[in-house]
């Protein structure tokens, strides 16, 4: 007989079902806007009850689902085959990017598949993923590896959840490591202008517009000579470069976007375009009109450029290579990707608003801008009062404030 409570216990054949035995315990609940009973088996009377008491209270507030025969690689090959095709737009409502759908694919077939790829939607459960995420992180992998990992996962929820395959998503209030948070390298002005200075001619301008416009490395790459104004001051960004998949559109609508030429910019990009006398579709750092630029050449030759050299690695367990000094001299390096940060950070110092700064960093909302470059931003609560209480007690005005572009 069903007991009261939804839950009974599961006598077999070789059990009188009297007295104490180890017989497992069936809960049940009923589904009525799927009009059938769910059951699960547990071993213990008590852990019946805990599932039947969380099927309830779903089942009060309609979110009670009869389990989906999907699995989880199913969910994962329908999500990859729409977000490539475009019909599986991002969270934003803008095409997934190649470079992302490879690193799902290498998440999903390396890490995640093998371990939850024959399981249902609906039977993966928060400490499964836990699980998963621990042993991850106990194989040595980075903080910032297990999170690119889990990402592909959780669109799959997100959507499952939407779609109402799914009542819970296993991949909230996970216990994970989070980056440790290091920062990028910036370059002050000073800094920045004599990095600059000592690149090779060929390859300054491209280095100029990393550090003056803030331009993306794939930005940089897709960059031609009809996206840039000189009479005007403006760059004009409406493309990137994928490494596999070439020329892409931006990323995002914030993506295309008008840039500002700073004066120090404006005579590099002037300089290189006398020398390369490139057309209006000829890329504007290219190895020729067409091909663009290997970021790989561009780094090793600053390196070389600012004194140093890679050298073979000596320790077994290190990196293959390390950078070593070749002159007394050496200037410290930087990357692309830095030369784009230290670019936001001499905006900010100008007095760059966030609102500006968001659209020059070709950001979605100001609070992504906030996000990456907030701790850039000058003063605390004492110089917000000291600046309010000014204001207040003046005529009104607000100070004047210096723009870009």
């Amino acid at each position: 007989m069903l007991m009261a409570t939804g839950v009974r216990q599961r006598h077999g054949n070789g059990c009188n079902g009297k007295g104490r035995c180890d017989c497992p315990w069936r809960a049940e609940v009923y589904s009525k806007r799927d009009d059938c009973k769910l059951r699960k088996t547990f071993p213990t009377q008590a852990a019946a009850k805990v599932w039947r008491a969380d099927k309830l209270a779903a089942a009060n507030k309609g979110k009670l689902r009869a389990p989906t025969s999907m699995t989880v690689r199913q969910a994962a090959e329908a999500f990859m085959a729409g977000a490539r095709d475009g019909s599986i737009p991002t969270a934003s409502g803008t095409r997934y990017k190649p470079a992302t759908l490879r690193g799902y694919r290498v998440g999903l077939n390396k890490r995640l598949l093998p371990t939850l790829g024959g399981m249902r939607l609906s039977d993966v459960e928060r400490r499964d993923v836990q699980e998963l995420a621990n042993r991850l992180t106990s194989e040595g992998l980075s903080a910032s590896t297990v999170q690119n990992t889990l990402d592909p996962l959780r669109v799959i929820y997100r959507r499952a959840i939407r779609d109402e395959e799914v009542t819970a998503d296993p991949t909230e209030r996970l216990e994970l490591r989070w980056p440790d948070g290091r920062r990028e390298r910036i370059a002050d002005p000073t800094e920045a202008a004599a990095l600059i200075a000592a690149i090779a001619e060929g390859e300054r301008a491209l280095w100029a517009c990393a550090f003056y416009a803030g331009l993306r490395r794939g930005e940089l790459r897709a960059l031609r000579w009809g996206d840039v104004d000189l009479a005007a001051r403006v760059i004009h960004i409406s493309r990137g470069w994928d490494a596999i998949e070439r020329e892409q559109p931006v990323k995002s609508a914030a993506g295309n976007r008008r840039v500002p030429i700073l004066e120090p910019l404006a005579g590099e990009l002037a300089a290189h375009k006398l020398r390369t006398e490139g057309s209006s579709d000829a890329l504007v750092f290219g190895r020729t009109a067409a091909e663009p630029f290997n970021p790989e050449t561009i780094r090793r030759n600053a390196l070389v450029a600012w004194g140093w050299q890679e050298v073979p690695n000596e320790e077994a367990d290190g990196p293959r290579t390390i950078l070593a000094k070749v002159r007394d001299d050496a200037q410290q390096p930087i990357t692309l990707h830095e030369a784009r940060h230290t670019c936001a950070s001499l905006l900010i110092a100008a007095g760059v608003n966030a609102k500006a700064l968001s659209v020059i960093m070709g950001h979605a909302t100001i609070a992504m801008t906030f996000d990456t470059y907030g701790h850039l931003m000058p003063g605390g609560l004492d110089e917000a009062a000291a600046a309010a209480n000014a204001y207040l007690a003046g005529d009104g005005k607000r100070p004047a404030l210096r723009l870009v572009g």
